[in-house]
């Protein structure tokens, strides 16, 4: 997945595969070279994105652990 909007282009990987214990594991990964100011704001922004991540996927974790 791709954006070209928002504070720098960003482009997110999801990886899965199964797990040893019979699970599904994910990997999630954001990638993007901010330019301007946002590169001046790039670390408090690489830390929200990361929270809002962790965030999100809970909430994922959650919804398909209901089911």
């Amino acid at each position: 997945m791709a954006t070209a909007e928002g504070p720098f282009p960003m482009q997110t990987t999801y990886t899965w595969r199964d797990a040893p214990d019979g699970g599904t594991e994910m990997e999630l990964r954001n990638e993007g070279e901010p330019s301007g100011f946002a590169s001046i704001a790039a670390p408090a922004m690489k830390l929200a994105i990361k929270r809002e991540n962790r965030k999100d996927l809970r909430r994922l974790k959650e919804l398909l652990e209901s089911q």
